[in-house]
């Protein structure tokens, strides 16, 4: 794979920008002018870009186009899939409204930006699409009234590798995107859904929610403390992106779960746990051996492992609770990050099949 340092990363569209596009295409088509292909939509922040049309159809009283979408660089899992625009009539002074089309989810829980039972089209593509319609309508002498549905064919598939269901957004993906612009590999989408996942629960009533690295640790966590769905936020590497947002939207008790070496990134203070993006110090890790009472010997075995597996492994053979101090070190990390004294903050650390390897407990999240 090449590394992302060898050359610029091509960045790429949202799929608010695509939908805008293909948008404001449809509502040109619908009061009798050839869409021009390709279409011109402005962005957030008086950028004017292009798009091709991929689809166009009409029919009576609607027009309909479609953009394929470019994410550059980024692994967007909606990458080259068709984004859909139908418009139809408004009744006058209505303005523009939305429906889900195909593949474009529908809000079913509290907490989200949109009411339950909106379409999961997210506000800022909202106004892009509005705001685009309004100068298309200003151009051609016509009322910026239009119904807008956007399609995803395809979408309720992918959204199954998003965390949409989580959320309470069913039937198909979120039309996302606050710039227009995919900054590769900025995992912004990522740590939108984990805060999401945060304003729902606090819109549910929850007093204790679990943020977790993987599916193995969200299982564990939940069967321990018999947490709804709804409590569970998939934070996966973005430990910070997490305890950052909760310093500021507080939930009264707090558990962090993850794998040994996950967590043992956390202890020493990361606060990304990404595989390319931060690694196990392992000469910190022979220290924190010392520290619980491993002889030197054992130490130096776990200095020049290969891994924090490996490291485990050689501890529990040894009797020494490494996890243990891995948990006391994370939760220092985390309630750092936090430093909410609203919040409890809990640290489980998990083995690779879920059993409980440490614990360090509830208490108020300040250092």
């Amino acid at each position: 794979m090449t590394d992302h340092a060898d050359k610029p990363l091509r960045r790429g569209w949202t799929t608010g920008a695509c939908a805008t596009a293909a948008a404001r295409a449809a509502f040109v088509a619908l009061h009798g002018v050839a869409s021009p292909d390709p279409i011109e939509i402005a962005l957030p922040g008086d950028r004017r870009v292009s798009f091709a049309l991929a689809k166009f159809a009409q029919g009576d009283g609607f027009a309909q186009a479609g953009v394929i979408k470019d994410a550059g660089d980024d692994p967007d899992v909606t990458h080259g899939a068709l984004i859909l625009a139908r418009a139809s009539r408004n009744p006058a002074g209505a303005g523009v409204t939305f429906r889900a089309g195909e593949g474009v989810g529908t809000i079913t829980r509290p907490g989200l930006p949109l009411p339950v039972g909106e379409p999961a089209i997210n506000p800022v593509p909202r106004a892009m699409i509005r705001d685009n319609i309004l100068e298309a309508a200003r151009a051609l002498g016509v009322p910026p009234d239009a119904e807008v549905e956007i399609s995803i064919p395809g979408g309720e598939e992918m959204a199954r590798h998003t965390l949409n269901g989580r959320l309470g957004i069913v039937g198909g993906l979120s039309v996302l995107g606050t710039t227009g612009i995919v900054v590769p590999y900025s995992c912004a989408a990522w740590i939108d859904s984990i805060h999401r996942g945060v304003d729902v629960a606090r819109a549910c009533g929850l007093d204790h929610i679990a943020g977790t690295t993987g599916s193995t640790s969200e299982g564990s966590v939940r069967a321990l403390h018999a947490l709804p769905e709804e409590a569970m936020v998939e934070m996966g590497d973005f430990a910070g992106g997490l305890l950052k947002y909760l310093h500021k939207n507080p939930v009264p008790r707090v558990t962090i779960g993850g794998g040994f070496a996950k967590l043992t990134k956390l202890a020493q203070g990361r606060l990304d746990l990404h595989s390319s993006r931060s690694s196990v110090d392992m000469a910190a890790l022979e220290q924190m051996a010392r520290e619980v009472g491993g002889h030197e010997r054992l130490a130096l075995r776990i200095g020049v492992a290969n891994s924090a597996l490996e490291a485990l492994n050689l501890a529990r053979e040894a009797g020494v609770d490494l996890p243990g101090l891995v948990a006391r070190r994370a939760w220092t990390t985390a309630a750092r990050a936090l430093n909410n004294p609203a919040v409890e903050l809990e640290i489980m650390v998990f083995d690779r099949g879920g059993a409980l390897l440490a614990r360090d407990g509830f208490r108020e999240a300040r250092v």
